[in-house]
Formats: structure tokens, sequence, C-alpha cells
């Protein structure tokens, strides 16, 4: 499906390629697909792909966003493009283009808001458990006084009367081989349809303003460092009718001052005398959900493993819990008595009688 797209491959240019490279390969594309001119089945589908990348990629800020977090970014895929009528209309760009219409068709089209950033910093706990976090953010807005209709309360936007509210008008013009038609925006209502007689007092007659807003954001449990969520509609709010943007939050996790965290296992190193390793021992090991009684089997060698089960991290889909994996470290003293130092001698004697060895 289309959410696996590789839009570079889409149009064959390298990831690196200018505007201009990306704008020729679109019109390469568009014309070799069109399903007027190409009959094959797969022409329509081919011709939709084409659009859906240029429409990613002609952007500066989405094809940003493309490249950094792919189609997350850049709200395509599926219910992502408005199907064949924005296909159709952006193969009508290319003969404005080539007729001298393509500023005005460019104004008039619905663009989708801008996909924005945010960052969220959680504690060790929070990622494992989840939670729920503000974060702000400053976006375009949807003007609150007029609700984006640009005029002023009690005053409505009247009918153009330049297109007769129909936003496109024809234009007759002479060539060498004859004389054509071309279409395009209105320059009056810039292919609105209608024109404003008194702007909102609030935004001035654009519908939107920069407003900062507070967002709420779900954290789920078992999240990692550098997760990305994604709120959908809540970026910019789109241009001429076209849908908001999504707001991208980063998640970043704070490290703890006891454990580690390996997917999702949670690790933690248990210090032991030789003593305890030797003979056995029963001791509290620390979990995020308070303590567990662990008993350590006598011949504990440093380095083995413990897993407790169902006390790690969350799988952020299944929400199944791994484990804790609990690793031994034999500590080596450093100082002694002289009464350790002589009982320890004894058991080195008693190895050597025994033939006893390490292991």
């Amino acid at each position: 499906m289309t959410t696996k797209l590789d839009y570079y491959k889409v149009l064959g240019v390298v990831r690196d390629a200018s505007e201009e490279e990306v704008r020729k390969a679109f019109r390469r594309k568009a014309l070799e697909f069109h399903p007027d001119r190409n009959k094959s089945p797969d022409a329509a589908e081919h011709f939709r792909e084409v659009n859906e990348a240029y429409q990613v990629l002609s952007d500066p800020e989405r094809r940003r966003q493309y490249d950094r977090f792919g189609h997350a970014g850049t709200g395509s895929g599926a219910g992502g493009f408005d199907g064949f009528g924005d296909v159709f209309g952006g193969f009508g760009d290319i003969f404005d283009a080539f007729f001298g219409g393509g500023a005005a068709s460019q104004a008039t089209r619905q663009r989708r808001g801008r996909t924005l950033e945010a960052h969220a910093t959680i504690t060790f706990e929070e990622a494992v458990f989840g939670t729920t976090k503000e974060v702000q953010v400053t976006r375009i807005d949807r003007c609150s006084h007029c609700g984006g209709s640009r005029s002023e309360p009690g005053h409505p936007p009247a009918r153009c009367t330049a297109c007769n509210g129909t936003g496109r008008v024809r234009r007759a013009q002479r060539a060498f081989f004859g004389q054509y038609v071309t279409e395009g925006a209105c320059s009056v209502c810039h292919g609105l349809g209608d024109v404003v007689t008194l702007p909102c007092s609030n935004c001035r007659g654009a519908g939107s303003i920069r407003a900062t807003r507070t967002l709420q954001v779900d954290v789920p449990a078992g999240v990692d460092d550098g997760t990305v969520l994604k709120l959908p509609g809540q970026g910019d709010v789109g241009e001429n009718g076209g849908p908001d943007g999504d707001l991208l939050v980063e998640v970043g996790v704070q490290r703890h001052k006891v454990f580690g965290r390996y997917g999702t296992e949670i690790h933690y190193q248990l210090d032991l005398t030789f003593p305890q390793a030797a003979l056995g021992d029963e001791v509290e090991v620390p979990t995020l959900g308070g303590t567990h009684r662990l008993r350590v089997p006598a011949g504990t060698q440093h380095g083995h493993e413990f897993r407790l089960r169902g006390l790690g991290v969350p799988n952020i889909r299944s929400q199944k819990r791994g484990e804790q994996v609990v690793t031994v470290r034999v500590q080596t003293p450093t100082k002694l008595s002289k009464e350790q130092r002589r009982l320890i001698e004894q058991l080195q004697a008693s190895f050597k009688k025994n033939g006893a060895h390490d292991g």
C-alpha cells in the first residue's frame, strides 16, 4: 500500500535532489502515467503514487519531516491524501505552468497544515508504567473570533462578482498556432469564490492567528528514549479548508540511578560477598514495585543471572511485561582485619590440601 512508498524512488530522484529536479521528475512521471495518455490497467495507481510523492517532496517542510520521521511525519498513507481529485488537479498544474496559470492555481489549492514537533521528558518509572504529560506548542490556529471565516461576525463574505462565486476564471489567449483558452484562479478572490467585506478585527482577515497551546499527551507504558508519539490534527491549521497538520512529540527518558534497561528487560546488579556466594543466602532485591525476596543458592558464581518474570518493562503494543534481570557481582574485600585474613588463609590452605580449585 502507499504507506510504504519510497517517494524518492517513485519520482526516480536521489535523496538530495533539488526542488527543480523534483519538479521536472514529477512532470515526466505524470505525463507518463496519466490515465488519459496511458491505458495500462495500473496507470491510475502509478499516477496517484506520483502525485502523492510530489505533494510531500515539493514542500520543504513536509520533505524535512519525511526524511526525519518517514511517513509518520507527513500525514501520508491511508487517508492522508484526497484521492484522484487532487491527483488530476496536480496534473492540471503542469498545464497551468506551461500556459501561465500555475501561480493562480497554487493559490487556491487546499493545503494540509504544517507538522510540528515538541519534546517531553519523563522519568524511568513513568516510561515503565505510563503517564500523562503537558507540552506547550505554538501553532497557527484557527481564529476563535471569526471561526476562520476571515470576516467580522455578522458580516459574512460576499460572493465574488468577478468569477460569480466559482473561484475560477477562463481567459482566451492568442498564440502562433491559434487561440486557446486557459482557466485559473480568480485574481480578485484568489480562488475562494467570495470576498471579505469587513475583515475580522482579531485576525485582520487572515482567518488564523499564532497561539500557544498546552496539550495533554498520553504516554503509554513501555515507551523508550527517542519514541515519537503522533497527535493527529494538533499541528498548524490547514489552508483553504485543508486538514490540520499533526504534532510529533519526541519522548526523552531520564536515566535511573539503580536500574538499566534493554528492550523490555530491567537490569539490576546484585553485589554479594564471597561467603554469601559460596554458602548461599536470602537477600532483598529492589524492583520498581517494591522489594523482592531472592534466594541465592550456595556456589553462585560471579556474573550469574537471575530472571524475575513480570517485573520488567511492558511491551508497548501487547503490554505484556518483560523480566528483571539480576546479575551477580561477587565483591572482593580491599581491607581485611587480622582475624579475617587469618580465616581466609586457613580457607586457602584447606583448598590446597584438598586439591580444590576455582570453578
